[in-house]
């Protein structure tokens, strides 16, 4: 049985917007033999923008029944069903947090009428409800209203489960008999399917179309088949080849599907969801290289969809000054461009730079309110229970108490000035070689098992050279406090 849902909402957020109405019609396999619509208060207000497109004002909603009084109804309809829409991950994500809110875990196979029309129906000029509808004659009286998109969308699902090559027309004269989904592919089932028994070959299709809803309607489902479990980074590109994002991961097979089994949180996630139309990687052996690879690959590329590491810096960082008095004062606060002032570390917004500096004080006894953590004329909060040794009232000399800010701050750099990281490849042949010299980062490269190396010109000459920049101080660093297998850190001078 398959549980056709179609959603109208306040928004495109399933985390912020809540659902203004909701329509249901149960499937057998062959027609309708159930129904369920009705408008719900979101107990909010609906944007003005919503109600044009949807027709759902708030005086029609305030009368309507609540999420919670209509869950059940839900529940029971939708029990043993394959939950089915037009891009389903937004619909399901909607009602998995409404019915979270409530305290239920909600879960339902899932099946997209975008995915499987594209599978049956390939060639459209457009997959959307409406266009698609129009095209292959299949009627759509209020759209936008979930009544009229769920039942349109029943009508499509029937149709598409009855596609055959043999014995249906199909617009424009398109043959699907290549398809894994034929006449046989997509069967009926349950009570009213007079007793008719499922094909081994159409349960599979079923099977397989639940099974790829999770993925982007435009991405052929041999492309994640063939992704490698290995470590590197990987493209996504939409229709016209371009990269929309980058990403890395140590198993990139397992990452991806990561990314498409997690719930729609908006409509821009939806829309990035159904852009992807290929996939691409790199293998780089070490996970250390695949960070560094991704990073520079976001600076030089700036995908649409990458929002972390698309600027030079991270937006905010620890800064060190000296004051009026002669003691060198750690500082957080936001990382400006346009500030000639360049932060010692990077971190990603000044909640975390804070917390960092708020470690550094604590581990080097260090005065609050010198690092701008304990706002007050007089003495900080630590010097009253005898934690700070009064710097922050003169009585500590600026000597002794910098010379622990020197130590905070060497805590922050490499711990060696020159060094290589050297860490599994590519392939068992060859090393992956990171190369930090006077501080600063290099590049990487590979060199296979006949490689030595007596001094760090060697390693110099087998690298290619990169950017070196705060993010990629703030990966070494980070990624320099757990030993990986099979790597090894050669020091220099």
């Amino acid at each position: 049985m398959y549980a056709i849902i179609d959603l109208e909402t306040t928004g495109g957020q399933p985390t912020q917007d809540r659902i203004t109405e909701i329509a249901i019609y149960i499937h057998d396999g062959e027609k309708i033999v159930d129904e369920f619509a009705t408008l719900l208060n979101p107990g909010r207000a609906i944007p003005p923008f919503i109600t044009q497109l949807t027709g759902i004002t708030n005086d029609m909603v305030s009368d309507a029944p609540k999420f919670h009084e209509v869950a059940r109804k839900v529940v029971e309809m939708t029990e043993g069903c394959v939950f089915v829409a037009h891009n389903v991950r937004f619909d399901y994500s909607f009602l998995k947090k409404e019915f979270a809110d409530l305290g239920y875990n909600y879960s339902r196979k899932t099946l997209c009428t975008v995915r499987l029309s594209r599978s049956l129906i390939p060639g459209q000029p457009s997959y959307s409800l409406g266009k698609l509808c129009q095209n292959i004659g299949i009627p759509l009286e209020g759209r936008h209203r979930a009544a009229g998109d769920a039942h349109a969308t029943a009508l499509l699902f029937g149709k598409l489960l009855k596609i055959t090559s043999e014995n249906e027309d199909l617009p424009h004269g398109q043959d699907t008999s290549h398809t894994l989904a034929r006449v046989d592919a997509l069967a009926p089932s349950g009570q009213a399917a007079r007793a008719k028994k499922p094909s081994p070959k159409r349960v599979a299709a079923v099977q397989t179309a639940i099974r790829e809803a999770l993925m982007p309607p435009l991405l052929p489902a041999s492309v994640v088949a063939n992704l490698p479990q290995a470590t590197g980074v990987y493209y996504f590109h939409n229709e016209a080849g371009e990269v929309i994002y980058v990403g890395k991961s140590i198993n990139i097979y397992k990452r991806i599907q990561q990314h498409f089994a997690i719930d729609v949180k908006s409509r821009k996630s939806l829309e990035f969801k159904n852009s992807i139309a290929d996939i691409t990687w790199e293998l780089t052996g070490s996970e250390l290289v695949a960070l560094l690879y991704e990073s520079h690959l976001i600076k030089q590329m700036k995908p649409a969809y990458n929002r972390a590491q698309r600027r030079s810096v991270f937006p905010a960082g620890i800064y060190l000054r000296t004051n009026e008095d002669g003691y060198k004062v750690l500082a957080y606060g936001r990382a400006d461009a346009r500030n000639a002032e360049i932060p010692i570390i990077a971190l990603g917004n000044q909640y975390k730079a804070q917390g960092f500096l708020y470690h550094k004080v604590a581990k080097y006894n260090l005065c609050q309110k010198l690092c701008g953590l304990y706002k007050t004329q007089g003495a900080c909060f630590d010097y009253q229970v005898h934690r700070c040794q009064g710097a922050c009232v003169g009585q500590e000399p600026p000597e002794s108490y910098n010379l622990r800010v020197d130590e905070a701050i060497d805590s922050i750099s490499y711990e060696h000035e020159s060094f290589v990281v050297i860490g599994p490849g590519r392939t068992e042949l060859e090393k992956s070689i990171v190369l930090v010299e006077n501080g600063r980062y290099r590049g990487f490269g590979y060199v296979d098992e006949s490689f030595s190396a007596r001094k760090l010109a060697d390693f110099r000459d087998a690298i290619k050279e990169y950017t070196d920049n705060k993010d990629i101080q703030q990966i070494i660093r980070l990624h320099l406090r757990t030993k990986r297998k099979g790597e090894r850190v050669k020091v220099f001078g």
